[in-house]
């Protein structure tokens, strides 16, 4: 069930997307032939008046197919009603329109989640689920449930920085007293801990770390808005500051990029853990997809913005073959990476991996 949940998802989110350039369209008059959820055998086919529905055997992907180039078509080439007739702000409309799909339809889940189950937000500082019996940490007086604000007089900030301050601040302060200010019961408690000495000399307290988190739920309509704007900006920053590390360092940070399967693998661990959180997920890969169609490549969204780019520079396109070659060539490499990848993480899942030590390869 979690798996067909995650998968849900990601179809419901594809769609959001499709639908975004759908409806620019039509809302605009533009003639559309087709709306496809998936890849491969069609499972159930709709034909409308001027557009046909299908939703495919293979759920990661979809299009919006326009008459423009199809030879078959009925409709005249000079007709102004065909995108390649219309103003380039018409068309750019037409062609982010699936970004600010992705980018409104993330708000909104977040604002559910805030709604309903709460959404959980990072506060500095970090929890102490546990306290070693006999330990540093228990002999200062620390107890289960104490978030620790600051040690040795620094404040910590949020997770997973906090963490590494916290970690250096007791390895280097072996049989040493350190001053640690914690929360407890929305009390302020200063105490002293002498982290003891292990084998290779570094200090420690004896407790385990988790991330303060604090869980708002909204209880008005207010302030499920106001608690989904900051989540939705939180998840935002995170997203980009991925995105930079990715880009700045891709040698070292490309084993990290995950594809459908990976993501689908995600999705289903956080929905058998809370499937309220599948809020949350939603959105984070919302705003991923719309930051990855945003990216100036051929056949994405960013790449054909380029084109329109270009033309309102230099007053007329590319011509119509080089298009073509870009794209083409564009979509073979983004194919050929979308394939080792969802390769890669099939291989990598946990089961697969179960399976062939069980067979020996």
């Amino acid at each position: 069930m979690s798996v067909l949940a995650a998968i849900a998802v990601l179809v419901i989110l594809i769609f959001v997307h499709e639908l975004g350039h759908f409806s620019a369209a039509r809302l605009q008059g533009i003639h559309v032939t087709r709306f496809s959820i998936g890849f491969g055998p069609v499972l159930a086919r709709y034909e409308g008046k001027e557009t046909e529905y299908t939703l495919c055997a293979i759920p990661l992907g979809g299009f919006v197919a326009f008459p423009d180039d199809d030879p078959e078509s009925d409709i005249a080439p000079d007709d102004p009603d065909l995108l390649r007739n219309r103003p380039i702000f018409d068309r750019a409309i037409v062609i982010s329109a699936g970004v600010i799909a992705n980018l409104i339809f993330a708000y909104f889940l977040l604002v559910g989640q805030t709604a309903t189950v709460g959404i959980q937000d990072l506060q500095p500082g970090l929890m102490i689920p546990q306290v070693d019996e006999n330990s540093a940490a228990m002999v200062a007086g620390m107890e289960s449930g104490d978030i620790v604000v600051s040690v040795d007089n620094q404040s910590l900030g949020n997770f997973p920085e906090a963490t590494t301050v916290f970690i250096d601040k007791v390895k280097n302060a072996a049989e040493q007293p350190l001053k640690l200010q914690v929360e407890r019961e929305e009390q302020i408690l200063n105490l002293t801990v002498i982290p003891q000495s292990n084998e290779q000399g570094e200090g420690k307290i004896g407790v385990g770390l988790l991330p303060n988190v604090q869980l708002n739920r909204a209880q008005n309509l207010l302030q499920a808005f106001s608690y989904g704007a900051e989540a939705y900006q939180n998840v935002t920053v995170l997203t980009l500051q991925g995105f930079w590390q990715l880009v700045s360092n891709f040698q070292e940070n490309a084993q990290q990029v995950a594809g459908p399967v990976k993501i689908v693998e995600y999705g289903a661990s956080i929905a058998q853990n809370n499937l309220g959180n599948l809020f949350q997920f939603g959105a984070l890969i919302s705003i991923n997809l719309a930051v990855i169609n945003t990216l100036p490549l051929p056949a994405l969204d960013g790449g054909q913005l380029v084109f329109l780019l270009i033309e309102g520079l230099f007053g007329k396109p590319l011509p119509l073959k080089l298009q073509e070659g870009i794209m083409q060539t564009g979509l073979v490499l983004l194919l050929s990476l979308g394939i080792f990848i969802i390769i890669r993480d099939t291989v990598n899942l946990a089961i697969v991996q179960e399976l062939i030590q069980q067979i020996g390869l």
